[in-house]
């Protein structure tokens, strides 16, 4: 596993990681710590809790449950023995890690004049380990790029289909150039600090030499920042779906910027019930739809779309 991981686990943890077979090991999307009740590992193949003995069970009952000085460590760990200077961190409920890694943090919410101002006694942790898989969006840069030319692009998924690690490579991938198409500029507004996963504002992925990141900044402004101040040929943004967001993006290719950006959903009829993306839709704002899912495993391609909505035909399995 990851170093910059496996040190901000504590030993308990860490020694029941190390006793997982290898297949699942190698294979670790997340780990799952929570105060009293039990250890639990997720991969694409399945999910399992953890025993004492570093076995896996489906059985909760059977699984090590981490008490408060175990979670208490593991916070000392990750602050690196000082909560006030993660109080950012605990505000937003994650801190992301040197490669990329994120932690996402629960407890008790401390709010103050309806805003919420930080974590207190924090009870849950969930490590989400990055894997940056260059070379994916190679095979469907002919569908989503036609002509060799850049379009507005929505990719439309469930949580953990890979639509981010995909989003990722495109804006490597149109960072270095293609084939049919010359590098262009690449603008990512990185809001939650996970297409880029900078660290101290320094990208831990590669996402490509001609690409500039705002990181930690809320989309709908950051759009703004990056035209004004970067000039982008191309603008990355990560889950949208607020009205917001959407008057940013009108704002943005009224600017003669393109966008790749991607939304929660299972089909165009889910996106189209949500007011926000369905007048984006209506406007014809996006060249090209991308759905993922999970009918052949994580990453799965299950359809593309033109802006009018007629379907491409994609050979390829999928991107995960």
């Amino acid at each position: 596993m990851n170093s910059s991981i496996w040190h901000l686990l504590p030993l308990s943890i860490k020694g029941m990681i190390e006793s997982l077979p290898n297949r699942i090991r190698s294979q670790l999307e997340e780990i799952r710590v929570r105060e009293g009740r039990p250890l639990e590992v997720i991969t694409p193949i399945g999910s399992w809790f953890i025993s004492a003995e570093g076995r896996t069970t489906s059985r909760p009952e059977e699984g090590y449950c981490p008490n408060r000085e175990t979670c208490g460590k593991m916070l000392n760990l990750i602050s690196n023995h000082s909560l006030y200077a993660m109080e950012e961190e605990l505000r937003r409920g994650y801190v992301t890690i040197q490669g990329g890694h994120r932690i996402g943090l629960v407890g008790r919410v401390v709010v103050e004049g309806g805003q919420v101002q930080h974590l207190r006694e924090v009870t849950g942790f969930n490590i989400r380990i990055a894997r940056q898989v260059k070379g994916i969006a190679e095979p469907l840069l002919p569908k989503l790029m036609p002509r060799g030319r850049l379009v507005n692009l929505l990719l439309i998924s469930p949580p953990q289909c890979g639509k981010t690690t995909l989003l990722r490579d495109l804006a490597r991938a149109v960072s270095v150039g293609t084939r049919s198409l010359s590098s262009q500029k690449v603008g990512i507004v990185d809001e939650r600090s996970e297409i880029a996963g900078c660290v101290g504002g320094v990208p831990q992925h590669d996402v490509g030499p001609r690409t500039d990141v705002l990181d930690g900044c809320p989309k709908a402004e950051g759009m703004m920042m990056m035209i004004r101040s970067m000039s982008p040929d191309l603008l990355v943004v990560d889950e949208i779906g607020r009205q917001e967001d959407s008057e940013a993006i009108f704002e943005a290719i009224h600017a003669g910027v393109h966008l790749f950006t991607t939304a929660h959903g299972r089909s165009m009829e889910e996106v189209c019930r949500r007011p926000a993306l369905a007048r984006l839709v209506e406007e014809g704002v996006f060249g090209r739809y991308l759905i993922l899912g999970r009918t052949r495993g994580p990453g799965t391609v299950e359809a593309i779309y033109d802006e009018r909505m007629n379907h491409l035909v994609y050979k390829g399995e999928g991107v995960g």
